[in-house]
């Protein structure tokens, strides 16, 4: 049975094996790569684990986000679901947890990315037209979406 669980830093392993997984199975999702977050150390992932970060464990992590605060405005990252596990409704526990009931949050989403747009837009996300590169040097955009609390 999926269980919700909030990752502490001492959750690091379990961070970074769901992360990695994510960048692997979606690089265009992140602002983030692969190679790069290859490369950090235990002190990094726990650093990373400071703010709220959620997973739902379906026995092991299958879903992940994360939240932080962007100039006064909650901001949400790192949303991934295994694609085994796409359409149970993890992203909506995740998003339920790191967004309290009744506040505005934003977050990013590719352009491409119809299937998390679609996920975004159902649970209040409206995009704002405000479009940058996914990354430096990156010819992909990704948009400014957010929830009016």
């Amino acid at each position: 049975m999926a269980e919700l669980r909030r990752l502490t830093p001492d959750d690091w392993a379990d961070f970074r094996d769901i992360r990695l997984r994510a960048l692997a199975d979606s690089p265009d999702a992140f602002g983030s790569t692969l190679t790069r977050e290859e490369s950090f150390t235990e002190d990094d992932w726990r650093r990373r684990l400071a703010g709220p970060v959620y997973v739902v464990d379906d026995p092991t992590p299958v879903s992940v986000g994360g939240i932080f605060d962007n100039a006064g405005r909650p901001h949400v990252w790192g949303m991934w679901t295994d694609p085994a596990h796409r359409g149970r409704g993890h992203a909506r526990v995740i998003l339920d947890a790191l967004i309290p009931a009744g506040t505005g949050a934003q977050l990013d989403v590719n352009v491409t990315n119809g299937d998390a747009r679609l996920v975004y837009e159902r649970y209040g996300f409206v995009g704002t037209g405000e479009v940058e590169p996914l990354r430096p040097g990156s010819d992909m955009l990704i948009e400014r979406m957010v929830l009016v609390g």
